[in-house]
C-alpha cells in the first residue's frame, strides 16, 4: 500500500507535465462576458437567471459573495447543475473571485454539457465590488440565515434566553419544547426533554405533541434560524399557544455551560383525527394569507411543457415518506430544506416550483416561506400523489452530467491494497471532513477544480490512484488528472466505501493535504477542542445577529412581506 515518504520522488526524477498560464486561462478568453452593471440589470429584470459561485464553499464564505448566487464548486459541477439548473437554456452566470479561471472553465464546462446562454462576470466578485454593490461574507448561502433574521426583524417573533428557559422549568412551568431540526441532527445533539419536529412538520404534527394551549411553546434549532421560523411558522398557523424561539439553541446551551443529549430518538407521530384537522384548517389560514396559488395535473403537464421556463417539482414529505411512493418526475425536497434553503434544490431565479405532498398541508406551509424568500414562482399541486401511479425507492440528489466513460480504469480495493509499498500514490477528492473521518492510509486529500494546476506537485512517478467516498466524484477527477499527465491514472472501483465495506482499515490520526481544506465553511461543531468550539459558536452567534444591517446595504433583497 502506498507510503508518501517512499513515494516522494527523488531530486533526479523528472516533473511531471503541468498546466501553463495559457492553457488554464484558454477557457476564460474564450468565454462570453457579463460586466457588473450589466449583472445587475439582469438581477432586477424579472427573468429567469442562475448565478453561479464556482469556488470552494470556504473560500466563498472567507472571500464573500453574492446575495442571489447559488454555490455551485467547480469541483463538483457536473454533479449539481443538472438539478439545479434544468433547463439548458436558462441564462447562466458564472463568476469566482476575480481572477475568472475557476469562473471561465466553469462556463466552458457547461457549454460542453448543453447549457446555451453561459457568460462570465467579468473582473468576478471583485469588480461587483468595486462598482458599489454588497458582497456578503462568512458563509456560502448567506441569503438563508439572513432570511432568519430578516423574519424575526419584520415579525417581532419572540425569544428566550437559555438561562430563563432553565428558570421557567425549575419553577414547573407547563413548556413544550419542539426542536425544529431533522431527527438525524437531534438524535447526533439534542436539549433534553426535547421532541424533533422540523420544517412545516411543526404545522401538521404539533398538536400531537402541544395538548394544552396553556403550555408555552420553545423551538430550538442548532443556532438561531430554525428556531426563528420554527417558532413564526407556528405563530403563523394560529396555534393558542404562547410561542418562542430558543435564543442560540443548542450553540448557546453549550456556552452557557450545559450538556447535550447525544443519542436520543423521540419524533412526533403523523397527525390524526383533531390534531389533522387543526394542521389542515392551518394549512387553509396559510393559503389565505399567502396567496399561495394550487393548480391542478393538468396545469402541471403544461408546465412541463413549456420550454420557456424552468419547472422543479418539489415533494416536502420526510424522505422516508418519499420513498414508500412519489409522484414520477418528483424531487425529495423535505420542507425543513425548502425553508429557508430553497436555494439547495432551485438554482434559477423566478423559475416555476410546485410542491407536492399528501394532503396539501406541508406543501402550503413551505410555499409560504419561499412565497416570502421571494425567490421563485410557487405553487402547490392539488391531490399531488392522486392520479398516477407512484414511483418507490429514493431519487438521487445529483444528476452526474457528462461522466466520463472509457478513460482511466477502474482498479478494486484489493488491487490497491496488495500493491508494493511506495508504487501508487493515491489521491482522495471526498469533501474535506469525510476524508478527516477515514482515508485509505496515506492518502492525500485534494480539491478536483486545483487538481490538474498541481500535477507537479505530485510526489513520485508511479501510477496515480483517485478515489472519492463512492467512487463517483474521483472518476471525474481521474479524467481531468489523465488529460495533464503522463503518469498512468485509475479510479478506485466504489471509492472509499467499497474500501470499508472490503474490511480494509482507514487512517483517521494522520492527515495529508496537497490542497488547503477550504471546501466547506468552517464551522465551531467540527472543533475537538471545547474552548475552540465555544469560540466558533460565538462568532457564528454575533455573525447571524449582524446579517439584518447587512441586508440594509443590499439593494438586490428579494424578500416579501404578507399582511
Amino acid at each position: 500500500m502506498t507510503d508518501l515518504a517512499a513515494a516522494t520522488p527523488p531530486a533526479s526524477s523528472p516533473a511531471a507535465p503541468t498546466l501553463d498560464a495559457a492553457t488554464i486561462d484558454a477557457a476564460t478568453i474564450d468565454a462570453a462576458t457579463i460586466d457588473a452593471a450589466g449583472l445587475r440589470t439582469l438581477l432586477g429584470d424579472g427573468g429567469e437567471y442562475a448565478l453561479v459561485d464556482v469556488r470552494e464553499s470556504g473560500v466563498t464564505a472567507e472571500q464573500g459573495s453574492i446575495l442571489l448566487a447559488v454555490s455551485i464548486p467547480l469541483s463538483i459541477l457536473e454533479r449539481r447543475v443538472g438539478a439545479l439548473v434544468p433547463r439548458r437554456s436558462t441564462p447562466v452566470i458564472t463568476y469566482d473571485g476575480g481572477e475568472g479561471e475557476l469562473a471561465g472553465r466553469a462556463a466552458a464546462r457547461l457549454g460542453e454539457l448543453g447549457y446555451t446562454d453561459v457568460r462570465v462576470l467579468d473582473g468576478g466578485l471583485a469588480a461587483w465590488a468595486a462598482a458599489g454593490h454588497k458582497v456578503h461574507s462568512g458563509g456560502d448561502h448567506v441569503i438563508g440565515q439572513a432570511f432568519g433574521e430578516w423574519i424575526e426583524e419584520i415579525y417581532t417573533t419572540p425569544h428566550i434566553s437559555v438561562p430563563e428557559f432553565l428558570e421557567r422549568r425549575a419553577a414547573g412551568e407547563d413548556i413544550v419544547l419542539l426542536d425544529s431540526r431533522p431527527i438525524g441532527e437531534f438524535t447526533n445533539h439534542s436539549l433534553p426533554g426535547g421532541t424533533s419536529i422540523p420544517g412545516a412538520e411543526l404545522v401538521y404534527r404539533a398538536a400531537e405533541v402541544v395538548s394544552s394551549p396553556d403550555s408555552l411553546v420553545v423551538v430550538n434549532c442548532a443556532g438561531r434560524t430554525r428556531s426563528i421560523l420554527g417558532a413564526q411558522v407556528l405563530i403563523n398557523a394560529g396555534l393558542p399557544n404562547r410561542v418562542v424561539s430558543l435564543e442560540g439553541g443548542t450553540q448557546s446551551w453549550v456556552l452557557e455551560g450545559h450538556e447535550l443529549d447525544h443519542g436520543r430518538q423521540a419524533q412526533a407521530p403523523l397527525p390524526t383525527g383533531p390534531a389533522l384537522d387543526a394542521a389542515k384548517a392551518a394549512g387553509d389560514r396559510f393559503r389565505e394569507r399567502f396567496g399561495i396559488r394550487r393548480i391542478d395535473a393538468a396545469t402541471l403537464a403544461s408546465f412541463g411543457a413549456d420550454d420557456t421556463r424552468s419547472l422543479y417539482v418539489l415533494d416536502v414529505r420526510t424522505p422516508e415518506e418519499f420513498a414508500a411512493g412519489h409522484r414520477p418526475g418528483s424531487r425529495s425536497a423535505p420542507s425543513w430544506e425548502v425553508a429557508p434553503w430553497v436555494f439547495r434544490y432551485v438554482g434559477t431565479h423566478h423559475s416555476r416550483v410546485v410542491l407536492v405532498d399528501n394532503d396539501g398541508v406541508r406543501a402550503t406551509v413551505a410555499a409560504s416561506w419561499i412565497a416570502q424568500f421571494g425567490w421563485a414562482e410557487v405553487f402547490v399541486l392539488e391531490g399531488g400523489l392522486d392520479g398516477v401511479e407512484l414511483e418507490t425507492g429514493p431519487v438521487a440528489a445529483t444528476d452526474d452530467l457528462g461522466l466520463p466513460t472509457g478513460g482511466p480504469r477502474s482498479i478494486t480495493p484489493g488491487e490497491v491494497h496488495d500493491a508494493p509499498a511506495g508504487s501508487v500514490l493515491v489521491l482522495d477528492v471526498a469533501p474535506s471532513p469525510e476524508y478527516r473521518a477515514g482515508h485509505l492510509p496515506g492518502a492525500r486529500f485534494a480539491i478536483r477544480a486545483r487538481l490538474a494546476a498541481s500535477v507537479g506537485q505530485l510526489p513520485g512517478t508511479g501510477p496515480i490512484v483517485v478515489t472519492s467516498t463512492d467512487g463517483v466524484l474521483a472518476r471525474y477527477a481521474a479524467a481531468d488528472l489523465a488529460a495533464v499527465t503522463d503518469r498512468e491514472v485509475q479510479v478506485l472501483d466504489g471509492g472509499t466505501d467499497a474500501w470499508r465495506a472490503a474490511g480494509l482499515p482507514v487512517e483517521t490520526d494522520q492527515v495529508a493535504w496537497l490542497h488547503e481544506p477550504n471546501d466547506v465553511v468552517s464551522s465551531g461543531w467540527r472543533e475537538i477542542d471545547l474552548e475552540a468550539r465555544k469560540a466558533g459558536f460565538r462568532r457564528y452567534l454575533a455573525w447571524e445577529l449582524g446579517l439584518v444591517a447587512e441586508l440594509d446595504q443590499d439593494d438586490t433583497v428579494p424578500f416579501a412581506t404578507f399582511a
